[in-house]
């Protein structure tokens, strides 16, 4: 295991410290539960999925009863400014930091053994998905134009000259023999997350019925977060009624449109024949399309 950079160990030092200061605001609070009878929160996504927006209902729940917003940072499979894949044991030591009524988020590979952690009976883990189409273009807006620190994006900015050439390396990858950082193709990035969709302990949202059928959905993470042992202040409706409410995506620094089959309008025919070559069957995998003939 490689050792944590000084500058890095002092950020999570110092994010530690504040997620114990919650804490005890939150256990001195006159309407307490205890924390420690709470599931640890956690949110799962692939990367340019309704992250910020899953995130954002569950820390909700630090407003319907003993939950708390740990404010650690993301747990990832991939760190994002160096591309480097992280050790299975960095990953394990995160997780584990995590105490009873945590609420955090990240984005992680379903492999043996984090799969087995997030899957006990004390984590309440949610996995949001996103049609890959428009994760694929929205994929492009953020490494182009939102994070100039990524490790791909001197290459989306200097090396590719329009929309459909980013979209299109954002679909095949980049190979070894360009000037950047590989990246693995659109079909590659997802496979590691699909063993997820298999684990029933593990709740699957899509992203486009968080977005059409709000209610449901989040009368769904409610009823799950429930039989995980969360008890709730309040009404069940009153409750979905709080969670709605702090759903604002506008707010992440990422956010650019949410829409819900924009890749129809980016896509043009040369892109959609090499999605469909790149990524095969993973659309009717993940309940997108019935066929090829879309």
């Amino acid at each position: 295991m490689e050792k944590i950079p000084t500058q890095e160990r002092l950020y999570l030092s110092a994010k530690l410290f504040r997620r114990k200061l919650r804490r005890l605001q939150k256990q001195i609070n006159p309407f307490k539960s205890s924390l420690n009878n709470s599931p640890i929160f956690f949110a799962n996504s692939f990367p340019k999925s309704g992250t910020h927006l899953l995130t954002q209902i569950m820390k909700g729940f630090s407003f319907l009863g003993p939950a708390v917003d740990s404010g650690l940072p993301a747990i990832t499979t991939f760190d994002g400014y160096t591309g480097r894949e992280r050790f299975e044991d960095e990953i394990l030591v995160d997780l584990k930091r995590l105490l009873p009524g945590d609420i955090a988020y990240g984005h992680l590979h379903a492999d043996p053994k984090i799969s087995n952690l997030l899957c006990q009976e004390n984590f309440f883990t949610v996995f949001i998905i996103r049609d890959p189409r428009d994760v694929a273009v929205s994929h492009v807006h953020y490494i182009t134009d939102m994070e100039k620190k990524h490790i791909h994006h001197d290459y989306y900015q200097n090396s590719l000259h329009s929309f459909s050439d980013r979209l299109e390396t954002s679909i095949k990858g980049i190979p070894s023999k360009s000037n950047s950082t590989t990246m693995p193709n659109i079909y590659e990035r997802f496979l590691p997350y699909l063993g997820w969709l298999d684990l029933p302990q593990i709740l699957t949202i899509h992203y486009e019925d968080l977005i059409e059928h709000q209610v449901n959905s989040l009368k769904t993470i409610l009823d799950q977060a429930i039989q995980k042992g969360f008890v709730i202040r309040t009404s069940q409706n009153h409750a979905i009624d709080i969670l709605s409410q702090c759903i604002n995506p506008e707010s992440s620094p990422t956010f650019r449109s949410g829409k819900i089959g924009s890749w129809k309008s980016s896509f043009n025919d040369q892109n959609k024949k090499l999605f469909k070559q790149i990524s095969g069957d993973l659309l009717i995998r993940l309940g997108y399309e019935e066929n090829t003939n879309w």
